[in-house]
């Protein structure tokens, strides 16, 4: 009997001992297995905001250095967001962006990024997105009377234009030529008319140096001075070359230009071929100014060919561009910094304007190649 007892007493012993180790396994395989779902869930979460979307970016042209840099940085960051992404460039032919923004919204893409030839032209075609529901944020260039975009982001063209007149101001030291009587030439070579960034560019130029004008410490021997005047179609370098040898021939025969007040790096370009053909040296080369910071600016700038140019992080502002992608087709809202400024004729679009740096050969090493925008080998190529 004391056997039977013995044995039954440890038969419930070894029964108890299992369930309490099968109680513990299951503990910990619950435990893991609600950790291992909880990672799957968030995984999945992420996955699912980008999953299958797709933005289409719509560029100018690839003639400029900049909408290379702009798109590619664009798709870069986009990609690595996991967007799929329709990258075009349209060789500022306005019918070919019209086509190439109806074949994004034909794909079923789901965000529209436009930096527009010719805003004007694509008011047909925004519309269409807006009926698709495609959002639209337009690039460095406003897209003008449209209530299809929805945010804006650029730098601000205003305050490059700002720039662009206190270098001219602060480096001519126009305060002291005025107070001496003094005066210098000046020539203006100002951005696209179908550009809404142009005019407000040329806006922060005058606010600068108009007075100076009206004094005559600024002679501009063309009397060319007024934006309908000055603007060059399709920020074309070949038509600013055409105009700057034109004014050299026809009112600088006796007397040098002291300054060629460019809007951009292209239209320096072109002005330095036109005062190499007109016999210009270094004993007399004039102030230029440019706009973009491209790699030739920045090594004509070395080499004193080029004053200066406004330098535009455009890594910055693809940065900002995509968290407004990435806030409109997540459904939350982007970083806007202004909610005034850029009326397109239709409504105020809300925007993010990033700061414009005017750089020379004083402080080109510390903006640009130690932020890493360009390397010393590349500006020494």
């Amino acid at each position: 009997m004391k056997r039977k007892i013995l044995s039954i007493v440890m038969s419930v012993a070894m029964i108890a001992t299992l369930l309490v180790g099968c109680g513990s396994s299951d503990t910990s395989t619950s435990t893991s297995g609600s950790t291992e779902t909880t990672a799957k869930t968030e995984t999945k979460t992420e996955a699912t905001v980008t999953a299958g979307k797709k933005v289409g970016v719509a560029m100018p042209t690839q003639s400029s250095e900049r909408w290379i840099n702009d798109g590619a940085n664009m798709k870069s960051k986009l990609e690595a967001l996991g967007y799929e992404v329709d990258l075009q460039y349209a060789e500022d032919d306005v019918q070919m962006q019209v086509s190439q923004i109806e074949n994004m919204i034909a794909s079923g893409v789901n965000c529209l990024v436009i930096a527009s030839i010719d805003s004007a032209a694509l008011v047909n075609v925004e519309a269409q997105a807006k009926t698709a529901g495609i959002p639209i944020i337009a690039y460095d260039r406003l897209l003008m009377n449209t209530d299809a975009v929805s945010y804006y982001a650029t730098f601000d063209n205003k305050g490059v234009g700002t720039a662009i007149g206190k270098y001219i101001e602060d480096n001519k030291k126009l305060a002291d030529a005025q107070a001496a009587g003094e005066s210098y030439t000046i020539e203006f070579f100002m951005g696209s008319p179908d550009d809404n960034n142009a005019k407000m560019l040329y806006d922060g130029v005058m606010e600068v140096l108009q007075p100076y004008l009206d004094a005559g410490t600024l002679v501009c021997k063309s009397g060319r001075t007024s934006f309908d005047d000055t603007c060059i179609l399709r920020w074309s370098q070949e038509t600013a070359q055409q105009n700057c040898e034109n004014y050299l021939t026809g009112f600088y025969a006796d007397e040098d230009l002291d300054i060629a007040c460019s809007a951009f790096d292209g239209f320096a370009y072109g002005i330095k071929a036109a005062l190499e053909g007109a016999g210009y040296t270094d004993a007399n080369w004039p102030m230029i100014t440019g706009q973009d910071a491209e790699l030739m600016a920045v090594k004509n700038i070395i080499s004193g060919k080029q004053t200066m140019s406004i330098y535009k992080d455009t890594r910055l502002l693809a940065d900002k561009c995509v968290t407004m992608v990435q806030a409109v087709l997540e459904g939350s809202e982007p970083e806007i910094n202004d909610t005034e400024q850029y009326n397109n004729g239709v409504i105020t679009v809300p925007s993010y304007l990033c700061t414009p740096v005017a750089v020379d050969v004083n402080n080109y090493q510390k903006e640009i190649v130690d932020g890493g925008y360009y390397t010393a080998e590349q500006l020494a190529e």
